[in-house]
């Protein structure tokens, strides 16, 4: 009877290197938006985007994809972009509301727990073009960007604060909502593309590098609202379909 090798005891190193790092950039935000750095923390939360891209790739590159780093990087992902985000719309303005601001910072970090939740639980069985619910690092993204415009610009007071609300309360939601997102994991980044698409990356990335708050907020809001209008057209290509 042949018997079943026990499982190795060590892991790889590279792509869980990548996963530590975005864990680090992600208690790197919270600090700083304990200390009120502000602009910092919300780059540490792009940083850690960045660095949560790669560990995937990186262990798809090197067949180096375990059980261990998938649940690693789930549990990186809550802290970078469940907590860190939550603390620093906490600590920019939602703490000027009282306990209604912390259960809205709490509601965000429980959304986006949850997200991380069923997408563990999906991801064998869902379609691997689209997301369901708006991803945690999208949503972090979307509450970071908007309070690194308001430092940028330094815009305060209630108008700001009731537009932080807006957005912190809107991107948890959309995490747990059945809103469809295409995920862009059939882009193939080693393949051939047309030369128009290298000027297309060139603009974007000028226009990133004139003016990043703005730029990066706008990308991410108009990302958040595509769920919308995909969902839409995926819901009367079904009901199309039905009646055919």
């Amino acid at each position: 009877m042949k018997q079943t090798p026990p499982p190795s005891k060590g892991l790889y190193l590279l792509p869980n290197l990548f996963t530590t790092s975005a864990l680090f950039a992600g208690f790197y935000a919270i600090t700083g938006a304990v200390n009120g750095h502000f602009e910092i923390a919300v780059i540490a939360i792009f940083i850690a985007m960045v660095l949560d891209g790669l560990d995937g790739r990186v262990a798809r590159m090197t067949n180096t994809q375990s059980e261990f780093g998938a649940q690693y990087d789930s549990l990186a992902d809550l802290v970078s972009f469940g907590v860190a985000p939550a603390a620093v719309a906490y600590s920019w303005g939602l703490s000027s509301l009282g306990k209604f601001g912390w259960m809205v910072a709490f509601v965000y970090a429980t959304c986006g727990a949850l997200r991380l939740a069923r997408f563990n639980v999906q991801h064998n069985i869902a379609d691997k073009r689209y997301f369901q619910g708006l991803a945690s690092p999208a949503a972090a993204a979307l509450v970071a960007g908007y309070v690194w415009l308001m430092e940028d610009y330094q815009l305060t007071g209630t108008a700001a604060t009731a537009g932080l609300l807006t957005v912190t309360l809107c991107a948890g939601l959309l995490m747990v909502s059945n809103i469809r997102y295409h995920s862009f994991k059939e882009l193939n980044f080693t393949g051939k593309v047309p030369f128009v698409v290298a000027v297309i990356v060139m603009l974007v990335l000028a226009l990133i590098y004139a003016a990043p708050p703005l730029i990066l907020f706008i990308m991410c809001l108009v990302y958040a609202l595509s769920g919308l209008v995909l969902t839409m057209r995926l819901l009367r290509r079904t009901q199309r379909d039905k009646t055919e």
